[in-house]
């Protein structure tokens, strides 16, 4: 399973995590054409090789005019975002982020979340950092990443509603569940943009998880010059194929009394806040009452933020959770170039053996609409290009 460690000694913002991704192997290039599909303008997109106290690592800055700094509501910035040409799979994750950022806001501000005022974060340079790490996530093919404490270094930072503490109100908000510490640097070393990233993507550990074997490291610099290297250490690798079953949470409820249209928005939630699988299935409780035991699969770190979204976002005023294990296949990503475009490939192996390949939906269906192709007809092709790939045909013993 492709995998990433961030190893935040130095804390995390989202030009330092897109620097370390970049670092990692992100083409400059394809970053830059992707981007370039956002209906926005008005920035220069800067990213360079620096030195942060002897390691070398890339620095991303996002240059912007007057216009550049507009300020944006959540609408607006789904708007942008659904009038880009991005895949659909990374618009989806995108505004995903946004949402978990706008909610985080609306608490601290006492509002709801299609009336905050995004301020610094609905900047083009803020948009850029998330879309950018999004696109960098799928084009590595990441299916997991963990993260380290956290130090936000201390003191206060000016910004739009004026002095706040470190980590700020929206900042501490969002790291609810991660481990973080203040440590002696005295300047704001998380920023929102960096703690919504990992409270999107990342489940906290102490260390990198067992079994993990890194295949490459990035570096992504920050904008500081410290006594210690102001960078994100970012380790791309592997979780071993020996490795023992993991251990996880599933957590339960029955629930007769809410409206069936609130399910997808209610798994969507879910899947933000860390759960490796949702899923529905139909009961009958006492007295003949039909009803839907809905369920979550967790690990033990993302399970607070699970069941807060759980309780809040169903009818149920209880649940259960019992420990399962987990074994899972080796699982890495690969692309397959069709006549239509690039299409990313999930396949898994049983001791080194290919087991089964399985071509990215989305991309299979934005090619389609983009072509004006029936959705099976791309599919098959990738998925007959993918066993090519591995010198199989499709259906044949492996």
């Amino acid at each position: 399973m492709r995998t990433l460690y961030l190893d935040c000694f130095s804390g995390i913002s989202g030009n330092m995590l897109l620097g370390a991704l970049i670092d990692l192997g992100l083409p400059e290039d394809y970053l830059r054409g992707e981007l370039a599909k956002l209906p926005v303008d008005g920035y220069d997109l800067i990213i360079k090789k620096v030195e942060k106290q002897g390691i070398a690592a890339t620095y991303l800055d996002v240059k912007t005019g007057f216009f550049g700094r507009r300020h944006r509501h959540l609408p607006d910035i789904n708007t942008l975002i659904d009038d880009s040409g991005l895949p659909a799979a990374v618009k989806d994750e995108a505004k995903k982020v946004f949402l978990r950022l706008a909610e985080a806001e609306a608490k601290v501000h006492g509002t709801t979340v299609d009336k905050v005022h995004f301020h610094e974060v609905g900047a083009v340079d803020t948009i850029v950092d998330i879309v950018g790490t999004v696109l960098g996530l799928h084009w590595l093919g990441v299916e997991r990443v963990y993260t380290s404490k956290l130090r936000t270094g201390s003191g206060f930072v000016k910004c739009s509603h004026g002095r706040m503490p470190i980590p700020a109100p929206a900042t501490a908000e969002l790291l609810c569940g991660i481990p973080w510490e203040h440590g002696d640097i005295a300047k704001e070393l998380v920023t929102p943009t960096g703690a919504v990233l990992v409270a999107s993507f990342a489940a906290a550990a102490a260390g990198p998880p067992a079994g993990f074997i890194s295949d490459a490291i990035g570096y992504g610099a920050g904008s500081w010059d410290l006594e210690t290297p102001n960078v994100l250490r970012a380790i791309l690798g592997r979780l071993a194929d020996d490795r023992q079953p993991a251990e996880y949470l599933v957590v339960e409820a029955n629930i007769d009394d809410l409206n069936p249209q609130l399910y997808p928005h209610t798994m969507d939630r879910l899947f933000a806040a860390g759960a490796r699988d949702v899923w529905l299935t139909p009961i009958v409780m006492k007295k003949g009452r039909s009803a839907v035991q809905l369920s979550a699969l967790t690990d033990s770190a993302a399970f607070p933020a699970v069941a807060a979204v759980l309780l809040a976002e169903t009818t149920t005023i209880g649940m259960r959770y019992h420990a399962v294990s987990r074994l899972e296949a080796e699982r890495e990503m690969t692309a397959v170039d069709t006549p239509w475009g690039q299409v990313r490939v999930k396949v898994s192996a049983v001791k080194g053996r290919v087991a089964n390949v399985a071509p990215e939906y989305e991309d299979c269906r934005a090619l389609a609409v983009e072509h004006g192709l029936p959705l099976k007809i791309v599919w098959q092709k990738a998925l007959s290009l993918a066993w090519q790939h591995y010198g199989l045909d499709e259906g044949e013993q492996r």
